[in-house]
């Protein structure tokens, strides 16, 4: 499978989530239009690189707003699984998704499900910028073991706010 690249058009998808620690639905294509989304797809919850990933987010999250961006993270594991892992090291401000059934679905839509070993049936850690406009505007594949690096984030939604204000 190959991850999906900058300029590709984002697949829609609609999964459970915890969004502000409540169970909810969330669907890609309510954000188009209306903010830069943040996919950090990580591999499975209950891990010290995850939960790091995942808190570091957490912090940043004022910095994520000023771009306009909203974070979601996304891993194969369930929403029950989810929600536990985030009452032992959140509370999160930002959503949670679970990419459990159909299992690794949405992972497959952006082509970073690890189909062989090591560590079938999990998603890469990767993160994709979806712009406004429902594009890949950022997609980068992270060692499984890597903390993705959140400037390199920011340096994307830098510049699609710079391209924003260009356009106007």
């Amino acid at each position: 499978m190959t991850p999906l690249k900058v300029g590709d058009a984002a697949p829609d998808f609609d999964v459970s989530a915890l969004i502000g620690g409540i169970k909810k639905k969330f669907r890609l294509s309510q954000c188009k239009g209306k903010k830069h989304v943040v996919l950090a797809f990580h591999p499975v919850n209950w891990t010290p690189v995850c939960a790091r990933q995942m808190a570091e987010y957490n912090a940043a999250l004022a910095k994520f707003a000023d771009y306009d961006a909203q974070v979601v993270g996304i891993s194969v594991d369930s929403i029950y699984s989810t929600s536990a892992w985030e009452k032992e090291i959140g509370p999160f401000d930002y959503t949670l998704a679970s990419d459990y059934w159909p299992h690794g679905e949405v992972a497959q839509k952006f082509g970073v499900f690890r189909d062989q070993e090591p560590f079938s049936g999990v998603s890469e850690r990767a993160i994709f910028v979806v712009d406004k406009n429902g594009r890949i505007a950022f997609s980068k594949v992270y060692p499984i073991d890597q903390l993705p690096d959140t400037e390199e984030i920011f340096a994307t939604l830098q510049a699609l706010k710079q391209g924003s204000r260009d356009n106007t």
